[in-house]
């Protein structure tokens, strides 16, 4: 009798064993954990953009890759010069200076093309500043204290060559991300 239950046991163990499924296949790093650049990105499509009566001309990152790199390792923006971050819909981003030696400033903007937020933003700082709003859909980077020098705050209306954002970065005009 004996033989009996060592027998169950036995083919009980090997009926576990067999079932056993695979282990799941490990998850891709979330974004953040990407690969950072190790140069700077080429100089991206610009388009002229006006906050209130100032005028500029700004590149457009669109595509992750191209907000992932940002200013990263840009030695050089002229005064009049910035880059225009387009988000795919309002969110609460936040940006950080790692591989970048220029002294910025941003204004964070909501869809309408509103400036909501300004932020001073040092050189090589690896600190995230994260916007307070969370219906930011744009984000400008300049040389910092432009907005001040300009005088440009809160509240400020960004229109394009096009237009008003949402007339120059909806998906039927072909500018969305």
């Amino acid at each position: 009798m004996n033989w009996r239950v060592l027998i169950l046991f036995l083919a009980a163990g090997l009926l576990a064993g067999g079932c056993r499924k695979d282990s799941p296949p490990v998850p891709p790093p979330p974004a953040a954990e990407l690969a950072l650049p190790t140069q700077a990105q080429p100089k991206l499509r610009t388009i002229r953009i006006w906050l209130g009566a100032e005028e500029m001309a700004a590149e457009v990152a669109v595509t992750p890759e191209q907000v992932r790199a940002g200013m990263m390792f840009r030695t050089n923006l002229e005064e009049n010069a910035g880059m225009l971050f387009v988000f795919g819909q309002p969110s609460q981003p936040s940006f950080w200076m790692k591989n970048c030696p220029l002294a910025l400033s941003a204004a964070y903007i909501d869809p309408a093309g509103i400036i909501l937020e300004l932020h001073d933003f040092q050189p090589q700082d690896t600190n995230p500043v994260v916007a307070v709003a969370n219906t930011v859909q744009y984000a400008l980077e300049v040389r910092r204290g432009w907005f001040e020098r300009h005088h440009i705050g809160n509240g400020t209306l960004v229109r394009t060559e096009r237009g008003s954002f949402p007339e120059t970065f909806l998906v039927r005009r072909g500018l969305a991300p």
